[in-house]
């Protein structure tokens, strides 16, 4: 099977994108200038991944009149990393959507039978009414997000969008 495979997956083409996974995958690149690149591929992806965001008519006032114009209903939305390595893209998405609660989801593995086990899970109320974004940077079995999407439809959550930076193949 492919990506394409699958219904709602996008894959991010852009040159911006490719550009910075290219150096994010360098032997040379340092912590510093790695945390960065997550950051910044995080907010390139965001912005399409968060192309269908809901709006809401507010009223503003203007040098010259009141009037009504479309603003992001930014208190229902939520970014949710995996803990720990999703933290690294929380800042890129933020900087999208600054009002954005921020949950966090903690899973680890079973060494021995490698079944998943939540070790934390805080989520923003009403998880319900949220588009949620779970962010994790790489997406390698696709075992973690699985089950970190489980566990917010668990709790409520309805509204799920995934996002990561690089994937390994099926």
């Amino acid at each position: 099977m492919q990506y394409k495979d699958f219904k709602n997956v996008q894959v991010m083409e852009h040159p911006l994108i490719k550009h910075k996974i290219s150096l994010l995958r360098k032997i040379e690149t340092g912590t510093y200038e790695f945390r960065h690149l997550v950051e910044e591929i995080a907010t390139l992806e965001g912005y399409e991944a968060l192309r269908d965001l809901p709006l809401k008519d507010v009223e503003v006032e203007t040098p010259l009149e009141k009037t009504m114009t479309p603003m992001i209903d930014g208190k229902k939305l939520a970014i949710v990393p995996i803990l720990r390595a999703g933290l690294g893209m929380v800042p890129g998405v933020q900087a999208l959507t600054p009002l954005a609660k921020v949950g966090h989801i903690g899973l680890y593995r079973d060494p021995v039978t490698h079944e998943p086990h939540d070790y934390y899970c805080k989520l923003p109320d009403p998880i319900d009414q949220r588009l949620i974004v779970v962010v994790d940077p790489m997406l390698a079995t696709g075992g973690s997000a699985v089950d970190a999407i489980n566990s917010i439809k668990a709790h409520g959550g309805k509204h799920i969008k995934f996002m990561c930076i690089i994937a390994a193949p099926v």
